[in-house]
């Protein structure tokens, strides 16, 4: 594997902190948002059990190797996931779970403590039954939910609660970060929707730029006092306003972190730079997951600052921020600006334009099946 250039940067290429692997499409919830529109059922082409095994032994490969995100769909509904999180243990690869919660019970917890994951997400995405619920679209989630916490607690396995906001649930933030704490989580992680998968047609659940900015500055404001990890996803802006607010931590690291640390590989090993930004970088069907990460046109553009257009080549925080890839390939150009960051590059905090309503532009990005102009854009050999 050939050293690549990062842009300005030389000599071997680090690899990814993270890689998040989507292990089935499969789901038991019908969720408003859900960006790979999972059904009840596997999709064709998924990693066989020999082909996932594959992967995560090239991923030991990495040193240090990058936690491994077992993700979906519903990862409970795969039957072998917890044979293939106890390969990555034994070859020295932390590995964690992301579920909806609602198949966690008794003997999956005792699976989990056996496999030796080390954290579990579940999503919250109202503090009660009933605003939960609706965004499921499942009664009883937030119910099984809430069992599965005390289990999980029972057991001492920590997770995390990820909570994505729209402006329906925007206002109960914090009642969302209090139910958060009283189901026992160690961190709470909050999602800034991104128009793809069901979201593309939800019209009302995307905020204008003015209420994104003023949600995230509102966030940054009460991290001091939340009791619990926090991470702002798919809101790279967040580290802007870190660093304008004199809060910004190096430790927290980028903001957009596609191809700079993050890799994301689909159910049937298609990999990209994030779950929501469906340009493909090649197929693990084809192509070692390292020469991927390493050689492919789509993480190599993403690297270098010269590539990019709009005000997100000339903005001061490219190097902590990068702007929102996927919202940007929504609006038509994955290297173009983030629709929704309202700052103007070179100018005081706040500045920036805002408009009301789905930003324009945002146009979500259809077709983007394996054979779409979008995903062959990227220029993969593969």
């Amino acid at each position: 594997m050939r050293p690549v250039s990062r842009g300005t940067e030389e000599g071997a290429l680090p690899p990814p902190r993270l890689v998040a692997w989507e292990t089935t499409r499969a789901c038991n919830l019908a969720c408003r948002h859900c960006r790979a529109e999972a059904m009840e059922g596997p999709q064709p082409g998924e990693l066989s059990g020999s082909e996932a095994e594959k992967m995560i032994r090239q991923i030991a490969e990495w040193k240090p190797s990058p936690i491994l995100i077992m993700s979906g769909g519903e990862p409970l509904m795969r039957p072998d996931v917890f044979d293939l999180a106890a390969l990555a243990r034994d070859l020295g690869v932390t590995a964690v779970l992301s579920t909806n919660g609602t198949l966690v019970d008794a003997e999956s917890c005792r699976m989990i403590r056996r496999t030796g994951l080390k954290r579990l997400s579940m999503s919250l995405d109202g503090p009660d039954a009933t605003s939960h619920d609706s965004f499921r679209g499942v009664p009883g989630s937030f119910a099984a939910l809430s069992a599965a916490s005390a289990l999980l607690r029972r057991e001492g396995i920590p997770f995390q609660i990820n909570s994505t906001v729209t402006p329906g649930n925007l206002g109960r933030t914090e009642d969302m970060l209090a139910t958060a704490r009283e189901l026992g989580a160690v961190a709470f992680h909050v999602f800034l929707l991104v128009p793809v998968g069901r979201a593309r047609d939800w019209d009302e659940a995307f905020l204008a730029p003015e209420a994104y900015e003023t949600a995230l500055r509102r966030l940054k404001s009460l991290e001091p006092s939340m009791g619990l990890e926090f991470k702002a996803t798919c809101a790279p802006q967040y580290q802007r306003i870190g660093r304008e607010t004199g809060s910004f931590s190096p430790r927290s690291g980028k903001g957009c972190l596609g191809g700079q640390g993050f890799m994301f590989v689909g159910h049937d090993g298609t990999c990209g730079a994030c779950g929501y930004l469906p340009v493909s970088a090649g197929s693990l069907r084809r192509r070692d997951i390292r020469e991927i990460y390493a050689g492919s046109p789509l993480f190599q553009a993403l690297r270098d600052k010269s590539r990019y257009r709009g005000k997100c080549a000339s903005c001061e925080y490219w190097s902590i921020c990068g702007g929102c890839r996927a919202r940007a390939h929504a609006a038509g150009d994955w290297l173009g600006e983030e629709p929704l960051c309202p700052h103007v590059p070179g100018t005081k905090a706040g500045s920036g334009p805002a408009r009301g309503g789905r930003p324009q532009g945002l146009t979500p990005a259809r077709g983007a099946g394996p054979d779409s102009p979008a995903l062959r854009s990227a220029g993969d050999p593969s």
